[in-house]
């Protein structure tokens, strides 16, 4: 899978633990999101694949929480309210009109680290600070409450590559999470017990 700005570390991990997920439980997707953190929000950082075809769809700017940084993120969190953004594995769910127009729900599949995700509203959706213009006048683009924005001219076909089931996996060198994630680790009786519950929901 070509995308010659995209670390492939990064890359590595993302399919290692879509992988790790797939091998014990979570329902195979067709593409494959993977946002950089790393990366300054001045730069493209999300890339959607597609699985099959082992092609490049999309890379796109992406935003983080306002309490995650400036230009570069370097804060994440799992707790409702803190305005940051969550890093880890994601399955992307339904798509819903809301007060951001067109959006799509994510359900955390790493405990303590991103599980909360749904009932912090971490959706992603288009949003006006999220463009080159932005970047020209500010040195960065906008910052969310914790949702991964995208600029209002791809949010649709964003979402629509993404809904029902995809996966979105969120990156950022935390020796934390690097250290316990179940999936980068592939901790088999961890990710069964985590995605066991999902496949009765049909999340």
């Amino acid at each position: 899978m070509q995308a010659p700005n995209l670390n492939r570390a990064v890359l590595d991990k993302a399919i290692s633990a879509m992988t790790c997920a797939v091998n014990h439980g979570v329902e195979q997707s067709a593409r494959l999101a993977v946002i950089d953190f790393s990366m300054p929000s001045s730069e493209p950082r999300l890339w959607i694949f597609d699985l099959e075809s082992r092609s490049l769809i999309l890379e796109e700017l992406v935003a983080h929480g306002r309490n995650s940084g400036d230009n570069v993120a370097s804060r994440f969190s799992n707790v409702e309210g803190s305005h940051q953004s969550s890093i880890g594995l994601f399955r992307a769910s339904e798509s819903y009109i809301g007060r951001h127009g067109y959006s799509l729900r994510m359900d955390g599949l790493e405990p303590g680290i991103n599980d909360r995700a749904r009932e912090r509203a971490i959706v992603i959706h288009g949003a006006d600070y999220v463009n080159n213009q932005w970047i020209e006048r500010h040195g960065r683009i906008g910052r969310s409450h914790g949702c991964p924005a995208v600029s209002q001219e791809v949010a649709d076909q964003v979402v629509d590559n993404l809904k029902d089931g995809q996966f979105v996996f969120s990156y950022y060198p935390d020796d934390h999470w690097l250290a316990s994630s179940p999936y980068l680790n592939c901790q088999p009786e961890r990710v069964t017990a985590i995605v066991a519950p999902l496949s009765n929901t049909g999340s």
